[in-house]
């Protein structure tokens, strides 16, 4: 069984076909789906979904891209969400200095916050980390966010930062571009990091693996990063499939 653990299930691309995306993951293998939050709109669309469809679990919070509207009113909100027993980690929360959306000083005031928010109540934090590494690697030692873990999704960075997260206690997740071409500096990721440490995802409706790449992503495809994953490792897919769903249960407390 398959834990895709980082989609966006709120994307307004499965308006029309939910129900068959959902059916299509689990002819593929997949028992859990984590659809994880970019603002306060989509932290309700996420709980709502966790509520009505069992695979589902969600992650509440407010993407770096939108850290300029956030306020101390919607820290309030995402803790109140946090009570809610679908609700299994704080995020995607991080750093972004590709687009910069927001200003890179609110993006670390505001990931400041969220770290904070989730030792508050407790809950495992999802890392969105592009074009930002050591200043992520420098906020995440610096606001004690190994109180809490959580993971490192869709990773793109060195094995040097992978061993500064996995040092912290966080996870590394792999997405659709291990499949790429010219993705040699992540396969060296997959091959460092140890089993008990890796999850998988789709990040859907993006980053959709090959041979698909182009089209929408979905969870059905987290089926071709295990494998490749697998292959990297030297492991059957059977394997993979069982270690990083039983590292995405522990560290999301799912029984």
């Amino acid at each position: 069984m398959l834990f895709d653990t980082h989609a966006h299930y709120y994307d307004e691309q499965y308006q029309h076909d939910l129900p068959e995306t959902i059916s299509r993951a689990i002819q593929n293998g997949v028992g859990y789906i984590l659809t994880a939050s970019s603002d306060i709109a989509s932290s309700v669309e996420n709980i709502t979904l966790a509520q009505k469809h069992s695979i589902f679990y969600a992650a509440v919070g407010v993407h770096p891209h939108n850290a300029a509207d956030l306020n101390n009113s919607i820290i309030s909100a995402l803790a109140d969400f946090a009570e809610n027993p679908k609700v299994v980690a704080i995020g995607e929360i991080g750093l972004d200095y590709y687009y910069d959306n927001s200003p890179r000083e609110a993006q670390k005031i505001w990931f400041a916050k969220q770290i904070s928010l989730a030792r508050n109540v407790k809950l495992p934090i999802i890392v969105h980390d592009r074009d930002a590494h050591m200043d992520t690697v420098n906020m995440l030692k610096s606001e004690n966010a190994k109180e809490v873990g959580g993971v490192l999704h869709c990773f793109t960075g060195s094995v040097e930062m992978a061993k500064q997260v996995l040092d912290m206690g966080f996870m590394i997740s792999i997405a659709g571009p291990v499949t790429f071409k010219n993705t040699k500096k992540l396969i060296e990721v997959v091959k460092y990091v140890p089993e008990d440490m890796l999850l998988v995802e789709t990040d859907s409706p993006y980053l959709t693996p090959e041979p698909y790449r182009g089209k929408r992503n979905e969870s059905a495809y987290v089926k071709l990063v295990a494998e490749k994953v697998a292959k990297i490792k030297g492991r059957s897919l059977d394997y993979i499939s069982e270690i990083t769903t039983s590292n995405a249960k522990r560290l999301f407390g799912i029984k």
